[in-house]
This record gives C-alpha cells, structure tokens and sequence, in this order.
C-alpha cells in the first residue's frame, strides 16, 4: 500500500484530477456506469467517499467534532458510515453503498471495491473501551481488494492485496495476498475449474485450501 497523503488541497486542479481519474476508475469497474455526470449526482458511495475526504481533512486537523457531525450527515444522506478517522487510499468505489461501515482505525489502500452492507468493524468495542481507545481495532485493507455485500471483516486483521471476499462472509484473522475468501468463519479457497468469484456469492465449484 501507498503511503497516504490526507492533506487536503483547496484547489481546482487538485479535485479535477481526483474526480477525472475516480470516475474513470469506477467504470472500470461498474458496467452500469455508463456517464460521469450520473455517477456524480446518483452514486451514494461516490459523494460518501468525496465528502468523507472533507471530514478526515477536520478531523487531523483537530476540529473532531465538526468531523463527526460531517460524518454523521454523510451517513443521512448516503447510508454509508465512515469515520472520519479512517484512512483511505484512491479510488474507493463504494458500489450501492446502504449499510457500509468503515470503523475509525480501519486502513484501505488503493483502488477497493466495497459492496453494500460490508462492516469493517471492531471485535468486543463495549469491553473495557477505554484501553481500547487509543488502539488499533480495524482492518487493514490490500491494494485491489474486492468485499462483497454483506461481509464482515472484524478486529485488527490484514487483507493482503488482490484478495476476494465473498458475500456474507465473516473474515476474523490475518488475509495471504490473492486470496478468495468465503463462509463464517472465513475459509480461503481454491476456485474450480468453472468456479468465479462474484461480489453477491462464489460459484459452487470451489475447493477449501489446505
């Protein structure tokens, strides 16, 4: 993973870049996405992710409050949650995005897929909160990583580069880089011979790693 670069800079130049290679980046990876302008006005993981970017620029620079209430309104507006806390690479496509969180010390490098309804969440934060609350409780999420819906990556666990989650799967430990990973808890697999990962579900023809 990249190193992050949170400053946010106020200037034209920088937000056309930034939205001209996130949207093209989105297409990639949509084929719904047919037209900038719609993935700007109709895509909620897009103006979640925009606006998280905002919220994270108050937040390091001290004004916390105003961060989470910004947080908050993002979650209003977009069905996704996201602490401003977090940190974020380029190009996060949250697709549907209704139900996604992202916890306040989760790590997401570049180019991730998100389905909707995906938790990047702590394991037990109602236990003894306090000692808990200067530590690392999230994920750290690879580079290329895709999570379908539903799935759950809980507590401070790595998912290496390349890898797949599949839907509704429950990941509680380390993830190996290009790793296809189902069921709860979460088994790494070899796909079949006709077996393809898909962001709703994995094909039967699957077979459990060693």
């Amino acid at each position: 993973m990249e190193d992050i670069n949170y400053s946010l800079k106020f200037s034209s130049s920088h937000y056309i870049y930034f939205m001209n290679d996130f949207i093209n980046s989105i297409k990639k990876r949509d084929p719904a996405a047919t037209s900038s302008l719609s993935i700007i006005l109709t895509y909620p993981g897009v103006k979640a992710v925009f606006f998280y970017k905002i919220s994270n620029f108050f937040h390091i620079a001290g004004f916390k409050l105003l961060a989470k209430i910004m947080s908050q309104a993002i979650r209003f507006f977009t069905g996704v949650e996201i602490h401003p806390g977090a940190k974020i690479g380029k190009n996060l496509f949250i697709d549907h995005g209704m139900g996604v969180v992202i916890g306040e010390t989760s790590e997401i490098g570049d180019d991730v897929t998100i389905y909707q309804a995906v938790t990047l969440g702590g394991i037990s934060p109602s236990i003894d909160s306090e000692r808990q609350r200067h530590a690392k409780r999230h994920p750290t999420i690879g580079d290329n990583v895709v999570i379908g819906s539903g799935a759950q990556i809980l507590g401070p666990v790595k998912v290496g580069a390349n890898s797949r989650i599949a839907a509704n799967a429950v990941v509680v430990r380390d993830v190996s880089e290009n790793s296809t990973m189902i069921g709860a808890p979460a088994k790494s697999v070899r796909l079949g011979n006709k077996g393809s990962f898909r962001p709703y579900g994995v094909d039967e023809k699957v077979k459990e790693d060693e």
